[in-house]
């Protein structure tokens, strides 16, 4: 039997993108199960979707550490206790230091709501939307210690209509990334990362 990958979730938000990654795992039968929910603060809505699929959640309060290594080094104990084999990061609005990235080095996989390189950073959406560029889009990729520097895995392109809304161009990108974080995920557990 081949053994099943172990996955960590880190979100902030509603959790559309943790919703879109554990039905694509039910649905396709992926040879994975999401075994921990990582959030940053106790309101965040990812956690009632946890408890409806049954996720065990672990919040981690920065402010209550003495500092981000202090706090990585309980989410690592957490994740080692977990035995996890790969990170999903899906809306997680903190910067991994190395101490976590070097621990998962290659098996830590982000989404951002840009074209990469073009847009990194916290606000790409409105970034993208104010430059009046044609066209942003959505990327997955390696984390790695740089800001939304790591290797490129996938990109969907998401055209900036002339008559576009913040909130459109939003909702636009939102759901080419439930298709394609889950359709990458698929492909890297093809490709055997998360074992390496």
């Amino acid at each position: 039997m081949v053994k099943k990958v172990r996955l960590a979730v880190f979100a902030s938000g509603t959790g559309t993108n943790f919703q879109a990654l554990n039905d694509a795992i039910i649905q396709r039968n992926l040879n994975a199960e999401i075994v921990r929910l990582v959030v940053d603060h106790s309101k965040a809505g990812v956690l009632n979707l946890a408890k409806v699929f049954g996720v065990p959640a672990t919040t981690i309060i920065y402010s209550r550490y003495l500092d981000k290594t202090a706090a990585e080094q309980a989410i690592i104990a957490q994740l080692e206790s977990d035995r996890v084999d790969g990170i999903l990061l899906a809306g997680y609005m903190r910067i991994l230091t190395p101490l976590l990235i070097n621990r998962y080095l290659g098996k830590i996989i982000n989404l951002h709501p840009a074209m990469l390189p073009s847009f990194p950073g916290r606000h790409s959406i409105l970034d993208a939307f104010e430059a009046g560029v044609n066209k942003t889009g959505v990327t997955v990729h390696f984390v790695d210690n740089g800001i939304d520097t790591g290797e490129i895995i996938a990109q969907e392109a998401v055209p900036i209509k002339k008559d576009d809304t913040l909130e459109q161009l939003e909702t636009r990108i939102h759901h080419v990334e439930h298709v394609l974080y889950p359709n990458t995920l698929e492909k890297l557990l093809k490709e055997g990362v998360f074992l390496k």
